[in-house]
């Protein structure tokens, strides 16, 4: 069942960040084929997004109740602590940039969310190395 929980959790943040990443190298080509283009790409992304990050938290906390975290050091929990930021900034952020009309605040909230998703995305991995 380990194994499962790992895959499921692992392939939910290949679709959170990994999605990130690919939308952030289509919106410069998306823009050449029409000014609308990068919002339907983004609408569209976000139905998939969305169900990757519940799917994150989902296992997520499935993973920290398969953890014996008593047994772990400081530093395996402050790295907890730190990926748990993360992940709640990268989703806070993702949302205000999906209901924002604010251009600036849309750039904002997208870079923001992106760079919290990869550095919980690090964190997770310090706490399996």
């Amino acid at each position: 069942m380990s194994t499962v929980r790992i895959f499921l959790h692992v392939i939910s943040i290949c679709g959170w960040v990994g999605g990130q990443l690919l939308m952030v190298a289509l919106v410069p080509v998306l823009r050449k084929i029409s000014p609308d283009a990068p919002r339907l790409a983004a609408e569209r992304f976000g139905r998939f997004a969305w169900t990757f990050l519940v799917l994150a938290l989902i296992t997520g906390v499935w993973n920290i109740f398969a953890v014996e975290l008593s047994t772990k050091d400081s530093a395996y929990q402050m790295t907890l602590f730190v990926k748990l930021l993360l992940v709640a900034t990268s989703g806070a952020s993702a949302l205000i940039h999906s209901r924002t009309k604010s251009v600036g605040l849309r750039a904002t909230t997208g870079a923001l969310g992106l760079l919290a998703a990869l550095g919980a995305l690090l964190s997770g991995v310090l706490l399996i190395s």
